[in-house]
Parts: C-alpha cells; sequence; structure tokens
C-alpha cells in the first residue's frame, strides 16, 4: 500500500442550524478535506473543521511539510508515519497548525488501511460495534434562557437521555446559576445535564459558580478555565462537587499529561483535529490506566469507532453539524449511536459538495 498521491479540497458549506456560541459568529462550515490514494488504487480520506480560520494555512503545512514525507510510505505504517512527521515538525513547532495537519493525514491513512483490509475501523481496533450512548449538544447560550431549553427539551422528545448547555461569556454569574437551575427543573431528574463554560472563567470565577452549581447533579463542568491553566483545572476540582472535563483543545497526549498524573478531570475530551486516530488511542491508554474516561469532543461518526474499541469510552457528542455531509448520515436513535460497518471509518462526503460550496474565503 504505497503512498501515491496526496490530495486536499477546501470547502465552504453553509449550517442547518449555525452555533450561536455567544464568541464565534459563523453561518458556514468550512473543511479541510484530505485524499490519500496508494498505488493500488486505495483512498482513504480525512477531515478538520478548523471554526477560526486557518484553512489555506493548514492546506500549505500538509503539501509543503508533511506530504514529501508521506508519499512513497507504506500507508499500513500509521504510527510510524506519524513519528515521522512528528519528529520532522520540531524546529517550526509541534502543535498547532502542524499537529492539525498531521491529524487530518492520520484520519486518511486509517481510514485507507480499514478499506483495503475491508473492515470498519473499530473491527480493525478489536471493538464490538455495539450502539454507544451520545448525548444532545447545542442548547447554545446564544439561543438565551428559553431558547437553551427549548432546545434540550427537543433533544430529550428525539429521546436522547443527556444534554449539553452553556455558560459564561454573555451571562453574568447569577444569570448562569438561574439558567442552570432553569433547565433542571424543565428536564426533571433523570435527564443528565453537562454545562459548558467555553473557557469563560478564572480559576476563582470557577468555584465560586460551581459551587453555586452542585445542587443541580451535574455530570460534568467542562472547561471551566483556559485550556493551558492546568493549576486551575485542578484547583476547581478540589473545591466543587460536580466533575471537570477539559480537553477538546489540548494537542496530544503530552497536553494531557497533567490530567493524567492528578486525576482529577474525570471525562477526558480529545478532539480529532488535534491528534487524529493514532494519538486519541494512546490518550485514551493513558487515561484508562489513570482512571479517567473518554468523551470525545465533536466528530461522533468518526470518534465512535475510537469509542468502540476502548475499555474507558464514556459519551459521544451530538450536534449534527454533518449530518447533511454525507452520503450515508450516522444518526442517533433514542440517544444511541452505532458505528459505521463500512470499511474504514466509513464516512463520505456527498460529491456535489465538491463542485458547489469550494471555499474562496
Amino acid at each position: 500500500m504505497i503512498i501515491k498521491e496526496i490530495r486536499t479540497s477546501l470547502l465552504r458549506v453553509p449550517y442547518t442550524d449555525p452555533p450561536r456560541t455567544g464568541f464565534i459568529v459563523t453561518e458556514n462550515i468550512d473543511l479541510v478535506v484530505v485524499e490519500i490514494e496508494t498505488e493500488s488504487g486505495i483512498v482513504g480520506t480525512g477531515h478538520l473543521q478548523p471554526l477560526a480560520g486557518g484553512m489555506r494555512t493548514i492546506e500549505m503545512c500538509i503539501h509543503e511539510m508533511m506530504k514529501p514525507l508521506l508519499i512513497g510510505e507504506d500507508a499500513r505504517e500509521v504510527e510510524a508515519l506519524w513519528r515521522k512527521m512528528w519528529q520532522a515538525s520540531f524546529i517550526q513547532g509541534r502543535m498547532g497548525i502542524t499537529v492539525m495537519a498531521m491529524s487530518a493525514l492520520d484520519i486518511a491513512l486509517w481510514d485507507a488501511v480499514g478499506r483495503a483490509a475491508e473492515k470498519p475501523l473499530w473491527q480493525l481496533w478489536g471493538g464490538s460495534g455495539a450502539p454507544l450512548p451520545i448525548y444532545g449538544s447545542g442548547c447554545y447560550r446564544g439561543l438565551g434562557h428559553d431558547g437553551m431549553i427549548e432546545k434540550a427539551q427537543n433533544f430529550v422528545a428525539e429521546g436522547y437521555k443527556a444534554i449539553k448547555m452553556q455558560v459564561a461569556h454573555i451571562f453574568t454569574h447569577d444569570e448562569d446559576v438561574a439558567n442552570v437551575a432553569a433547565m433542571r427543573a424543565a428536564l426533571g431528574p433523570d435527564i443528565e445535564i453537562m454545562v459548558d463554560v467555553n473557557q469563560g472563567w478564572c480559576a476563582d470565577e470557577a468555584i465560586s459558580v460551581g459551587k453555586r452549581l452542585d445542587e443541580f447533579q451535574l455530570s460534568w463542568l467542562e472547561e471551566p478555565v483556559m485550556a493551558d491553566d492546568f493549576e486551575g483545572y485542578h484547583a476547581v476540582a478540589d473545591a466543587i462537587e460536580t466533575p471537570i472535563s477539559g480537553g477538546e483543545n489540548h494537542f496530544t497526549h503530552h497536553d494531557f499529561k497533567p490530567f493524567f498524573a492528578s486525576g482529577k478531570v474525570p471525562f477526558l475530551q480529545p478532539d480529532l483535529m488535534r491528534g487524529g486516530f493514532t494519538e486519541l488511542k494512546v490518550i485514551a491508554d493513558h487515561a484508562d490506566r489513570a482512571g479517567l474516561k473518554i468523551a470525545p469532543h465533536l466528530f461522533p461518526e468518526l470518534s465512535s469507532h475510537l469509542l468502540s474499541a476502548i475499555p474507558n469510552a464514556s459519551w459521544l457528542e451530538g450536534m449534527g453539524w454533518h449530518d447533511h455531509l454525507w452520503v450515508e448520515p450516522v444518526l442517533p436513535k433514542d440517544g444511541m449511536v452505532t458505528p459505521p460497518n463500512r470499511p474504514g471509518h466509513g464516512m463520505d462526503f456527498k460529491p456535489e459538495l465538491f463542485s458547489e460550496y469550494t471555499y474562496t474565503g
């Protein structure tokens, strides 16, 4: 399976339900799509959704820095190719853009390996393929008090057993507490509620507000402080009863080392864009040894393969952002998602996207 060609496409496709996070305004899904083709004709795909720009920068990194390292190599040696890219990117920096470029390629490589073996990735990795729990994310703070509750109730009506709402940024602390209290009252005691701060507080704020939120029996308080404030994370975890989660803005297992060492953040949320499948498998292994659960950020269609194959799986995150982009979407049923049973990661973008929604930014 010798790598013959690497191609990229940039897409900008409208959301069906644009996120109203209160601090990022976007009406479109920006995607970097990578195709890796082998001499035997196998094509694997990977993609990123950078969220805050950098599309052409990532694409340039793929072609200028990474592509020369991979052409002519055996696509089956995925972990070795990750190490090769990692070692070669030391001077330019091993996080940020370089890891995002590596991650897109890593996803494509694993897809190619699975397609060549005619097995879904979860099976290739020894998983069960059984349905996995998914929570309804997208009760955006920008929807306001009533809008967040309405969105959550819609999720529950669709069979979800857990939802995630947002706090901070555009709300006062008192408003946050009132919103969470109203959400719990509206949903009752049997629906799990996660609360996402999106790095909107300092540690002192997170402790103060977190203590007020403890009474509402939350499943977790997510990203209560900035991603690199590990001391803050641990201080909050020590001070409040609600479990802490985080990790979507951390790159590779190296960024997670303080969490592995402390064991104080019981739910880790690695993002495929910041490590690909290869690093997420490493993160999951370290987390398991530390007694921590994995609840990946976004990309449930792809992340389901990982959760199906690890012993410390928690939740998938469901926003439905990409459902209208796939030839065969993976849709939740009664709050559960079944990993794709097609070879590789099993997800193909609709062909017409590449002619109708070319990125021009």
